[in-house]
């Protein structure tokens, strides 16, 4: 597996006006819009940062994984974002390894790109999530 660089990091917020409020006037960065990502139940609003990039998370359902995090944790950092070569080759790798994985099958996530992601069990508490464009 080649990991290419640090993606994303994913912040789960309660009200993405407010997020981005934060993101747009202290920092000065500029979205590249919001995306609703249907399957997933969030709203994503795109800031980039050099080659990297800082994705708001903001749930469109009770019961999606986004406010489900944010009634067991609140706001703030939700997940890591690496992007991979490729995805496949990358989750059978790891789960040869013995790594617990939440999605042993790509899906769809913003950007058109495929996304897949690591149980934090596997990682010392952190949610990861593999990508490939």
């Amino acid at each position: 597996m080649k990991v290419v660089k640090i993606d994303h990091l994913g912040i789960a917020v309660k009200n993405m006006t407010q997020a981005n409020v934060f993101w747009e006037n202290a920092l000065g960065l500029t979205s590249c819009g919001c995306e609703n990502i249907d399957e997933q139940k969030v709203n994503v609003t795109i800031f980039p940062v050099g080659e990297s990039r800082v994705e708001c998370l903001e749930s469109t359902s009770p019961d999606g994984p986004i406010a489900k995090y944010l009634e067991r944790r609140g706001e703030g950092i939700q997940h890591v974002g690496f992007q991979v070569e490729n995805i496949e080759e990358a989750l059978t790798e790891m789960k040869q390894k013995g790594i617990v994985l939440i999605d042993e099958k790509p899906k769809i996530g913003a950007g058109g790109a495929k996304i897949a992601f690591v149980h934090p069990k596997s990682t010392g508490g952190v949610l990861v999530e593999l990508c490939e464009k």
